[in-house]
């Protein structure tokens, strides 16, 4: 019966089933308890570090970061954290600040500060509906406004019960709630923006930045300790000139990490400051008027760094949307280049199937030459090499077609005129012929090079030859004409290129080069607007020469190659 009982205590049955249950959920429950345990911790462990004395039941500080904290924990949390500050304010009272309080007002001060926060955090992110990472001016003013609503409802409060309760008089109540006021709203400024970034920063924290940016950590520091001890330490209390020194390395940090480093900086300035506070016992007159000082710093720092962040987004999201345009512009050029391509499809079809006819007539030659028993060998190998011209041909206008839809970033480098447009002229050529129209090109003599994408170039001139076919054919006349030249601008050192036609010409006060703008009855607008786009990434400009009828040119320049002096 003894050895039964103990194994039965050895083993899980001897639990009972709720304290088993209990274990069963505790580690599951841990992450939970993390952040009430964290947030007591904290709130006791900074009203130690920042009390000074106490007032008559009040507690003079020059800025309640515990209070900050918990205000955080709050707007990200909830409310109901309300109870883990009440909590706090019950240990710090009797354990830090050592209160005289009788235990109904003790409680009495826990609750009415847990509560006046609590509410005001539930009002700040659920109706105010503050972004906890502070991302435009809106949002740090909005939790500065709310923190000071609930400092001012939480000192007249105390003030009211602590008058009630006797332990004030109406003499006292300047001298007492002021300091706690401007305490808490510091303490919630510098405090709650530090932790609000912290939790929107943690998850992308990277040891290795961290690592980076500790060099230029540390230099703050010391440079923050340096000036507190000047502002502070080394003149008198009475004497405010060198308070403003405070501003340098709070601004500093600011301008140069935006919201992050004035919050970072103005933590340390502020532990600094208490910390001098402390070594050199200032009186209570001392430590309103720091303050009033710590009040508008922390203001003007934190203002200072949103402003900063918020330039810095809005030119990240500027040149996201430039880079975004620039890819739909590419997407879109691209697609002007298929959609002229298509247009010229039957041209091109015939283009290429002319010489694969010839190519096949004249294989056939030879292959009869080569039957015959007394073969003209030199016959036969005239044809074979007209075989492989022929195909040569064929190929090089696929190749120029494929070249010219290829998709890909841009490749710039030193071009010839003549060669570009010869080789946009053999895509060109086909689609003219096929309506009749006949092409001509006057290129002057010594013209200097050019620098840019040969491929983009020559979508330039396709269109605008397209365009003048189109117009031509509009018009339905059989002697279409279209003139093509290049030549040196005497006024610039530009190559300016002209494409001429006789068509119907164009009507005034037509926007041509923006988009969704045309002259044609079913055109888009893309195709000028995107020869415009193109012209001025290559430093040039295009621009409406003539629109009389049968006289109409555009022409566009282009920076010539400037030569390397050395």
């Amino acid at each position: 019966m003894q050895s039964q009982s103990r194994k039965s205590l050895g083993s899980d049955s001897s639990i009972p089933g709720i304290a088993r249950s209990a274990l069963v959920a505790l580690p599951g429950r841990l992450p939970s308890l993390a952040t009430p345990c964290f947030l007591l911790l904290a709130y006791v462990g900074l009203e130690w570090v920042s009390f000074i004395h106490e007032y008559k039941g009040v507690p003079v500080t020059p800025w309640n970061p515990g209070l900050g904290v918990a205000f955080a924990v709050l707007v990200l949390r909830g409310p109901h954290y309300g109870l883990v500050l009440f909590a706090g304010v019950l240990i710090a009272e009797l354990f830090v600040l050592r209160t005289e309080l009788e235990w109904p007002v003790i409680v009495g001060v826990a609750a009415l500060i847990s509560a006046t926060f609590a509410t005001a955090a539930s009002i700040t992110r659920r109706h105010l509906r503050l972004d906890i990472g502070l991302s435009r001016v809106r949002d740090v003013l909005v939790l500065l406004a709310a923190g000071a609503a609930a400092a001012a409802a939480s000192a007249t409060l105390l003030s009211a019960l602590l008058l009630v309760a006797g332990e004030l008089t109406t003499g006292d109540l300047v001298q007492a709630s002021i300091p706690l006021f401007v305490g808490d709203v510091i303490g919630i400024a510098v405090a709650t923006p530090l932790v609000l970034r912290m939790s929107v920063r943690w998850p992308e924290f990277a040891p290795r930045a961290f690592l980076a940016l500790l060099p230029e950590l540390m230099l703050l520091v010391i440079v923050i300790g340096f000036t507190v001890w000047i502002a502070v330490g080394a003149g008198n209390p009475s004497d405010h000139k060198r308070l403003a020194a405070l501003f340098l390395p709070v601004l500093a940090a600011a301008l140069r990490h935006g919201i992050d480093g004035s919050c970072t900086a103005l933590a340390a300035t502020q532990l600094g400051v208490v910390a001098l506070l402390h070594r050199y016992g200032y009186d209570a007159a001392a430590f309103t008027e720091f303050q009033i000082v710590m009040l508008v710093l922390t203001m003007s720092g934190l203002l200072v760094g949103v402003v900063v962040s918020e330039r810095e987004r809005a030119d990240l999201a500027a040149r996201r949307a430039e880079e975004r345009f620039k890819e739909m512009q590419a997407q879109a050029g691209r697609a002007a280049r298929i959609n002229l391509v298509s247009g010229m499809a039957s041209a091109l079809a015939h283009e290429i199937n002319q010489p694969i006819t010839a190519a096949r007539a004249l294989a056939r030659s030879v292959q009869q030459i080569l039957r015959s028993p007394d073969a003209d060998r030199q016959r036969a190998d005239t044809n074979l090499s007209g075989v492989i011209a022929q195909i040569d041909h064929a190929g090089a206008v696929v190749r120029r077609m494929r070249e010219f839809l290829r998709r890909g970033r841009p490749h710039f480098s030193t071009l010839e005129v003549k060669a570009v447009l010869d080789d946009a002229l053999v895509l060109a050529r086909t689609d003219a012929a096929a309506n009749r129209i006949s092409i001509e090109l006057d290129i002057g003599d010594g013209l200097p090079p050019i620098f840019g994408d040969r491929i983009q170039l020559q979508q330039v001139v396709l269109n605008l030859v397209h365009n003048a076919v189109e117009a031509i054919v509009e018009t339905g006349r059989s002697d279409g004409r279209i003139r093509i030249s290049a030549h040196r601008s005497q006024r610039e050192p530009t190559v300016e290129i002209g494409v001429c036609d006789n068509g119907g010409g164009i009507s005034p006060g037509l926007q041509l080069f923006e988009p969704l703008s045309s002259s044609k009855k079913d055109g888009l607008g893309l195709g000028l607007s995107i020869c415009a786009s193109i012209v001025q990434a290559h430093g040039g400009r295009i621009w409406l020469q003539s629109s009389d009828a049968g006289a109409t040119e555009f022409r566009l320049s282009l920076p010539v190659q400037v030569e390397d002096a050395s």
